[in-house]
């Protein structure tokens, strides 16, 4: 298990102001803890899965598409429950020279640069685990500041704007930013 520490900022609450960002894989026994980002609209509101509105559709979600995946992992915090999850889902037709990346975290540990600190750890390791890739992309709704935010500061490239890319869980059209983080970028 790979691990960063990061320096976040001091929150209001006076909780420390480093900690330690960690991936591992995520199981059927985290379902309650998946439940705290799944479930959550502020979270959920780009991506396209469904809600998770009951821990019996957090199980099956986790049972039907992140046990099967070829790199799903838990982002944990000081080596705690998970607080989010990261993925990275290769492109079949590229023959793994391309993958997509996805990531998201529980609201209450947002602007900690917790998430920044697991794809830092995520672009450390999966050049190493995918045989042959080469690139990676992330793919954000346009109004997605945030998460633009930290695939920058974890030193994606934006690339442009891909126009109505996207579609939203309502079905809207949007368009999207594109980033790209290439294994000849590792420092």
């Amino acid at each position: 298990m790979d691990q960063v520490d990061v320096d976040v900022q001091q929150r209001k609450d006076d909780s420390p102001p480093a900690v330690a960002v960690t991936l591992r894989p995520l199981g059927l026994a985290d379902a309650d803890d998946f439940m705290a980002w799944a479930s959550d609209e502020r979270v959920m509101r780009f991506l396209k899965r469904p809600l998770c509105a009951t821990r019996e559709q957090a199980v099956a979600q986790i049972r039907d598409t992140v046990l099967g995946h070829p790199w799903f992992r838990a982002i944990c915090v000081d080596g705690g429950r998970p607080v989010g999850q990261v993925s990275v889902w290769p492109y079949a037709d590229e023959g793994g020279h391309r993958a997509n990346l996805g990531y998201a975290l529980a609201h209450g540990l947002w602007g900690r640069g917790i998430a920044t600190a697991a794809i830092t750890v995520v672009v450390a390791r999966v050049f190493d685990e995918l045989p042959g890739l080469e690139r990676l992309e992330a793919v954000t709704d346009v109004e997605n500041a945030r998460s633009q935010r930290v695939l920058e500061k974890a030193g994606f490239k934006k690339e442009g704007v891909l126009r109505r890319y996207i579609v939203r869980r309502s079905g809207e059209a949007m368009d999207a930013v594109i980033y790209s983080f290439l294994a000849s970028d590792r420092p």
